[in-house]
């Protein structure tokens, strides 16, 4: 491009820029009033920052507000680093994914049968989770072993199920074969090199600096998390960060200072139907129809998203402390980022309308099951109702910023929805 039309362009750029960076200021602001969202947001495009901003409170009893370098527990977000951690050894040449369990762990049951690749990518057939146990206060040995007791709900290596556990392993595995804490390993080989000097691993002890404290919402409002025993809830959670921060990690994955070109390709692929990579999810399904690495995290009181759109050079995180739906809200700023019409929230309101109203909008819309049972309307199933706020528009209980409108067509028949999420719009046609 010449010098002279760089210099044209410039100004329509940086007025397009803050065009963009006052919606998404306005979105965030909406979500702030309107659910009452509590954490931090980073939203960058092409290495320029659009929004940056931190809200609510990092501790409700002191009135500490939230700021831009406040450190959120990552829940699940965490995987990502276990899985580069995992790649960096096997790039060293201390393990291959084609490794057996057994190699590092032989008491565990099935160790013959499971490989790192398959913990790596939810094809392990381990169980989801052992929430109870992480937040007991038993030591690691107990953990364990109870852990192994846990069956697995497939056979390793036939399909694909999301597992917490699998991560667990993968920690233990690293510091099996590095010989090193995995929170030691972790710092001395990413944290350190990508310069994320407000990122750990928690543990029971140590005194986080800056650290916000999580909030879980009941029926009566937010109360405390519960305790969470560090020393086991690992290497599928545990790291805490920033946004800052983790706008660094991105800026290192799209270079080759921590990970080689052949272990992001191995990490950045699909596996399986379900589009798991390597502690990330390959291109699912709200990403907007451009090529998308992210992944989510959610545990007690915490909400995390991570999103990297790859060929836009977007990156978009959310996270909060007080189980704000961060990855709806990261869906709708990505979406104005790319330039997309957006909804702002908006308190929705019930009304009473004739229940007779629902047997014209029963039936199945694409995956979207619309179901009437007792007089009452629900999406997919009766966790999750739908509330009337006009006779064709209904907002979930779930999440009031989920919201499905019915339309009809000439003929006053109902064949079509326009669902919103985080105020995406998406139409989608009942099934024939």
């Amino acid at each position: 491009m010449k010098p002279a039309l760089i210099i044209l362009l410039f100004p329509i750029l940086m007025f397009g820029q803050k065009n963009v960076s006052s919606r998404l200021a306005k979105y965030m602001q909406a979500q702030v009033e309107v659910n009452n969202f509590s954490g931090t947001v980073l939203v960058s495009k092409g290495g320029r920052i659009l929004l940056k901003k931190a809200y609510g409170l990092a501790d409700y009893e002191w009135n500490i507000k939230n700021t831009v370098d406040t450190k959120f527990q990552l829940a699940s977000v965490t995987k990502q680093f276990t899985a580069a951690a995992i790649l960096l050894l096997v790039e060293k040449g201390k393990l291959s994914l084609d490794d057996k369990l057994s190699k590092f762990l032989p008491d565990y049951p099935k160790a013959d049968s499971v490989t790192i690749h398959m913990l790596l990518s939810h094809t392990s057939g381990l169980a989801m989770g052992f929430k109870e146990i992480a937040i007991s206060s038993m030591d690691k040995d107990s953990a364990y072993s109870q852990i192994k007791k846990i069956p697995y709900e497939f056979s390793p290596g036939t399909k694909s199920g999301y597992s917490n556990i699998g991560y667990y392993v993968l920690a233990k595995i690293i510091e099996k074969v590095s010989g090193e804490k995995y929170a030691t390993f972790l710092k001395k080989n990413i944290f350190e090199k990508a310069g994320m000097n407000n990122t750990g691993v928690s543990n029971n002890e140590s005194i986080v600096e800056k650290k916000a404290k999580a909030y879980c919402h009941t029926e009566n409002g937010l109360i405390h998390n519960p305790y969470i025993n560090w020393e086991i809830n690992v290497g599928h959670d545990g790291v805490y960060s920033t946004v800052e921060d983790l706008a660094l990690w991105d800026h290192a994955l799209y270079g080759t200072g921590i990970l080689s070109a052949q272990m992001k390709k191995l990490m950045f692929k699909p596996y399986d139907d379900e589009n798991w990579g390597y502690g990330f999810i390959i291109n699912p399904f709200y990403n907007h129809g451009h090529q998308l690495i992210a992944h989510d995290g959610g545990f007690f009181g915490t909400m995390t998203s991570f999103n990297r759109f790859t060929d836009d050079n977007l990156f978009v995180t959310v996270l909060s402390n007080n189980e704000s739906f961060s990855h709806i809200i990261s869906y709708g700023l990505s979406a104005i980022a790319l330039g997309k019409e957006v909804e702002l929230p908006y308190k929705h309101h019930r009304i009473e309308i004739d229940t007779n109203l629902y047997d014209q909008y029963i039936g199945q819309y694409d995956t979207i099951a619309i179901l009437k049972i007792d007089g009452k309307l629900y999406f997919n199933s009766v966790e999750m109702e739908l509330i009337p706020e006009s006779e064709t528009k209904f907002f979930r209980a779930d999440n009031h910023d989920r919201t499905i409108e019915f339309i009809a067509d000439s003929a006053g028949h109902y064949h079509s929805v326009i669902l919103t999420k985080g105020g995406v719009k998406e139409i989608v046609r009942k099934s024939k």
